[in-house]
């Protein structure tokens, strides 16, 4: 999952290679103010998004606090892949949910990105509102995201909103950064968490190990807050023969965010050994083989996670706005399976 508010879009230059390198003999400067001034073709600006993306080492080592005093050592950025291709309208159908002449609401299907990137140049959301919200989607967020104030990820469904104003592209923006937003996920997860409920908080970082990854770090990364409430569980032993303690073989998990980091929910839950059923990147480990067989029947082909509820304040009238949608038949369908379990 990925919901940091994104007020500027940064794309590498054509002519610039993908990763630059630059040793810094004397520290002392911010980070940002520093590197700028070690990579000219980099705006402090752009700066401090790479940082926030993890994509910027010193040494080998991940730095991501662009207000940190530059330590002397061999910096090297791995720039993001270009995306040449200005966004098209296209007719998709949208569910939509609120739309006035500031901001629109919708339900986002699973398998639909947000914004082109590579991979998925064509089809997305942002494809969608160019067509659906013509020319009045704000521009804030750049030429690829237009109004995209916070993102899901591509397989995650589920309730989402996008600035069509420019005063409401500031106002989402500020909520969102100031974590004024309620947020609430639906997981069906492997096994179940204990305590049934509770707060997870850590630090997201990029992956060590894999860079297209995120992780739990012990130094490093940006504070990730997750509070759990284990709402069903599926599969519970209760046969005289077994063993105290045993795990249920699946639960339904409800994940309010109090931060939005990059695959923050299927991170957190893995991180507590319930990682989300489907998940292709973070679902360590096997489930049973009866939920295993569910996942199959139900025709999930995704990680089972669902944005249920978003709630705000609207930046331009004030007023007190929450939606709340189920989850996709997919995710129905499994549940039927799992109960039956």
């Amino acid at each position: 999952m990925s919901d940091d508010p994104l007020i500027e879009e940064f794309a590498a230059d054509e002519d610039l290679p993908p990763v630059l390198e630059a040793s810094l003999t004397t520290g002392g400067a911010r980070l940002d103010k520093t590197l700028s001034d070690l990579f000219p073709t980099l705006s402090r600006a752009r700066v401090q998004a790479l940082l926030a993306d993890g994509v910027v080492t010193r040494d080998g080592h991940p730095v991501s606090s662009a207000s940190a005093k530059a330590l002397p050592g061999l910096y090297v950025v791995a720039l993001p892949a270009v995306i040449s291709a200005i966004p098209q309208p296209e007719d998709i159908p949208l569910t939509v949910l609120f739309e006035d002449a500031d901001l629109i609401v919708i339900d986002k299907p699973a398998g639909m990105a947000v914004h082109p990137a590579p991979g998925s140049e064509t089809g997305t959301l942002v494809n969608a509102l160019l067509h659906h919200c013509a020319k009045s989607l704000s521009g804030i967020g750049g030429v690829a995201r237009p109004g995209i104030v916070h993102r899901l990820d591509k397989h995650t469904s589920g309730v989402m909103v996008a600035a069509k104003s420019d005063a409401a592209h500031a106002g989402l923006s500020a909520l969102f950064a100031a974590h004024d937003i309620e947020r609430t996920y639906i997981a069906l997860v492997r096994g179940a968490l204990h305590p049934a409920r509770g707060r997870i908080t850590s630090n997201l970082g990029r992956s060590t190990g894999d860079r297209k990854k995120m992780a739990v770090l012990n130094s490093g990364g940006r504070e990730a807050i997750t509070d759990y409430v284990v709402e069903q569980v599926y599969g519970a032993p209760t046969h005289k023969g077994a063993k105290p303690g045993a795990q249920p073989q699946a639960a339904r998990v409800a994940c309010t965010l109090h931060t939005g980091r990059t695959h923050q929910i299927r991170v957190h839950m893995a991180s507590r050994g319930a990682p989300i059923l489907g998940d292709p990147v973070y679902g360590s480990g096997s489930p049973t083989g009866a939920v295993r067989a569910a996942i199959a029947a139900a025709g999930l082909t995704r990680q089972a996670l669902h944005a249920a509820v978003l709630g705000f304040i609207h930046p331009v009238t004030g007023e007190a706005l929450r939606f709340e949608t189920a989850p996709p038949e997919d995710m129905r369908l499994l549940e039927q399976r799992l109960a039956a379990l």
